[in-house]
């Protein structure tokens, strides 16, 4: 008869999605609204075209005209709308936003899963992450705009490079905790495959911080993303993104404020928003603060 080397699941008080349940139904009021805006924000972005005309139409005759019934947030020097440039822009950084959220938790639990498990290589992957981790992402964009020219994959990798070594630090830490478990040290000691031993038992526990910092990169992606456009490091001025009406509604924000009021408040909730949202899923999916 051969031997069952399965380990029965871990005991209740580690990271849990059907405990975190009753957490997650007491959100708060400021929450609520969170999840509101941000649901109509993502819903603008997704029907951009049925509510909104093209962005990059040009009316030279209505060029830096303020809000009106034409024209809700006014137009830019060039003529265009103004609210079609915030809304495409919305879309823009959302998808900004999740490419680098998506891609960076996908190389950091990799990287983190085998720096945490194999010590061997733990002390060497960590210095490299250290070392990525002191490049500032604007130098980096500078750089790689002067090489390659402003582009959506020169912003991704801007934004990549400075925040999967954060991630690769949370797995790590999960993992290295996980090892000192009796039902890890259980499930090695009677032969568990090592790929068994990471899909079944460690890698589903870094599932619920990994939520959580992937809505704090989100945020973060969204508002350096924007930070790069408006020094003119980011995506090219033609693409409409709140960085971008930004940098060029500056020149005239003092008779024509709305050119950076309007795209700056989207930005402003978009990221507030998602940072609450953070708040609460950190709260709900951590056992030690749920029981507060």
């Amino acid at each position: 008869m051969s031997e069952d080397t399965s380990i029965a699941p871990p005991p209740p008080g580690r990271f849990s999605f059907a405990a975190s349940a009753g957490a997650v139904r007491d959100l708060g009021w400021p929450v609520i609204v969170a999840i509101l805006v941000l649901v109509a924000i993502v819903g603008a972005a997704l029907a951009a075209p049925l509510i909104a005309s093209d962005p990059g139409f040009l009316n030279p005759a209505a060029r830096l005209k303020p809000p009106s019934a034409e024209h809700w947030f006014g137009t830019d020097r060039l003529g265009r709308d103004v609210f079609s440039r915030v809304v495409y822009g919305a879309r823009t950084s959302l998808i900004v936003g999740v490419l680098v959220a998506v891609i960076s938790l996908a190389i950091g639990l990799v990287i983190g899963v085998v720096a945490g498990y194999l010590r061997i290589v733990d002390a060497i992957v960590m210095r490299v992450m250290d070392g990525i981790m002191s490049i500032p992402n604007v130098v980096l964009a500078v750089a790689l705009v002067a090489i390659t020219g402003a582009n959506l994959m020169t912003v991704l990798i801007a934004l990549i490079v400075p925040e999967f070594p954060r991630v690769v630090r949370l797995v790590r830490g999960v993992i290295l905790n996980l090892r000192t478990e009796p039902y890890v040290e259980a499930a090695i000691s009677l032969g568990t495959p090592l790929p068994k031993l990471l899909w079944r038992h460690m890698i589903p526990n870094t599932t619920a911080p990994l939520i959580v910092q992937g809505s704090f990169i989100l945020a973060s992606a969204i508002l350096s993303e924007a930070a790069l456009s408006f020094l003119g490091v980011g995506l090219p001025p033609e693409v409409p993104s709140w960085g971008n009406i930004m940098s060029e509604g500056r020149t005239y924000f003092q008779f024509l404020p709305g050119l950076i009021f309007f795209p700056g408040v989207f930005l402003a909730l978009t990221v507030l928003s998602i940072n609450l949202i953070g708040d609460a899923l950190r709260d709900a999916l951590d056992p030690k603060l749920a029981k507060r």
